[in-house]
């Protein structure tokens, strides 16, 4: 396979590609062209080189202005939103306050995968066609942040094409948005081929100005590791988003070829099922869930090895961590948020014997194989670890097409999931995935179900206080409740790594966003 990939390859290289097409790739594909229907990075990615936001975020995410020219608080449940003058959809049509207010509308449905977001800012109002009024109920401390989630649509567009509502993905319902977009940005959606390959071109009415010199975009999902790596050395492809961390210092040696890395905005973890009374995948003695005893949680966190998954499975490309949270900033840096629970076998055997299980269980971790860096891997490096426990764990490893919707009819009793982004204040994860289910997006990613009342109201009195002072101490306490019931176990916040061609210029974000108006290619 290897060298079929790299025979096609260098006939391609040899024939002279435009340099202004940059093709790259992913083990991964986009889920769906509906922006609301499947909050996932590789998504979001694509998808936001056609949609746009009213902000955008620069190199080091600096929230700057977008298809809003300048926003002001008008109050302390008020906000005013000035559009941009002169923006056209792809299909030519203007952009307007109407399609604002729509979007915001759109993003707040049953089935939007970013409602927790697009409900927090408030109820906007049109004022005229280039002003939009945000009424809340509550104060937001981070109004910006979650305005910042939320795509725009044409309104006009949408009806046209009975898209007014985001697609059911986790349902598998089909519809005009999975394969089509019509956005403001800086690339139009050509062609799309789930699977295969998806090609976006420039567009030549976009606002905005490009810094970057790409005037076509084809992106390739190339599942296997060493065929991603052969494409890319042979010149196929001159960007990989995520080469196998085992791969890159051969890479860095690599003629022709640089790497371009960084740490990610993103923790990665592990959930069990907290909520139901016996397992829905596992065999248990006396048919107990025993992830609901603190003490099984615990033990299970004990028993990893993070060291050694950081230094032989990651290659040193993870920073292991204790905390709860995608970004050190959100837990303050404090040392007692971001401590790890030490590597204790005994420890982990005695707490497992005084729960009852000393005998250990059976259970199946379900697991991408596709999303994560080496997500496959370190779940089978974690079924080793637990065996030490007698806990015999079956690894159950999906692509990301049939992971996703499988969590989100919370169809698990173990799993891996990791959750990052460009918003780094704790309220990001404390509500969507933290919280107890509820209305309006409230707990829509706590897939184990846990419940903590003490957390709870702490988190939810933190996403409303408006003194900064107070609204740490409420973080704090709620994060520190959250360790103490090891709900989640936490492994590690991921450095992600790319690799490109040496006359690709790529600017590599904390949020492990590519932004193709940014790209400059010799």
């Amino acid at each position: 396979m290897m060298k079929r990939w790299m025979g096609v390859a260098l006939v391609a290289w040899a024939c002279g590609v435009s340099a202004q097409t940059l093709r790259w790739a992913t083990q991964g594909d986009p889920q769906t062209m509906d922006p609301d229907s499947q909050n996932e990075s590789l998504t979001n990615m694509v998808n936001g080189q056609i949609y746009e936001r009213l902000t955008n975020r620069d190199a080091k995410l600096a929230l700057v202005p977008g298809l809003a020219a300048s926003w002001t608080q008008t109050g302390p449940l008020t906000w005013r939103f000035k559009l941009r003058p002169g923006v056209k959809f792809h299909d030519g049509t203007p952009f307007t306050a109407d399609d604002v207010v729509f979007s915001v509308q759109r993003a707040k449905e049953p089935t939007s995968q970013i409602s927790v977001w697009a409900n927090a800012v408030g109820v906007p109002k049109r004022v005229d066609d280039l002003t939009v009024d945000f009424q809340l109920a509550t104060f937001n401390p981070i109004f910006l942040q979650h305005i910042d989630q939320i795509w725009i649509l044409s309104r006009k567009w949408c009806e046209a094409n009975k898209a007014t509502r985001p697609l059911d993905f986790k349902n598998k319902e089909e519809g005009y948005t999975a394969l089509h977009a019509n956005g403001t940005g800086p690339f139009v959606l050509a062609s799309r081929q789930p699977g295969i390959k998806t090609v976006l071109k420039r567009n030549p009415q976009w606002w905005g100005k490009a810094e970057g010199n790409v005037q076509e975009v084809v992106y390739t999902p190339i599942a296997t590791d060493a065929t991603r790596l052969a494409a890319l050395v042979s010149g196929e492809v001159d960007l990989v988003l995520d080469p196998a961390p085992r791969d890159v210092p051969r890479l860095r040696n690599t003629p022709g070829v640089k790497v371009i890395e960084g740490p990610e905005n993103r923790l990665v973890f592990i959930g069990m099922d907290q909520s139901r009374d016996k397992l829905l995948y596992g065999q248990v003695p006396g048919d107990k869930n025993p992830f609901k005893d603190v003490r099984v949680r615990r033990a299970l966190y004990e028993a990893i090895d993070i060291e050694a998954i950081r230094s032989k499975l990651m290659a040193g490309l993870s920073l292991p961590t204790g905390a709860l949270t995608p970004s050190s900033n959100a837990s303050f840096d404090d040392p007692a948020l971001q401590t790890r629970l030490p590597h204790d076998l005994a420890a982990a055997r005695k707490l497992m014997a005084e729960a009852g299980f000393a005998d250990g269980f059976e259970v199946t971790l379900d697991c991408p194989n596709n999303r994560y860096i080496n997500d496959e891997e370190i779940c089978t490096a974690l079924a080793s670890m637990w065996a030490q426990l007698k806990v015999k764990v079956k690894v159950n490893a999906m692509p990301r097409v049939l992971y996703f919707p499988k969590l989100e009819k919370y169809d698990t009793s173990l799993y891996l999931y990791g959750w990052g982004g460009s918003v780094t204040d704790a309220e990001s994860i404390l509500t969507p995935l933290y919280r107890t289910r509820g209305d309006k997006g409230v707990g829509t990613y706590n897939f184990g179900g846990f419940r903590n009342d003490k957390s709870d109201t702490l988190a939810a009195q933190s996403s409303v206080e408006a003194d900064p002072r107070k609204r740490e101490q409420l973080v704090r306490a709620a994060l520190t409740e959250l360790r103490e019931q090891v709900h989640i176990i936490p492994l590690h916040r991921q450095v992600a790594p790319w690799a490109a061609r040496a006359q690709v210029t790529a600017v590599h974000r904390p949020d492990n966003w590519l932004e193709l108006a940014w790209v400059q290619m010799k």
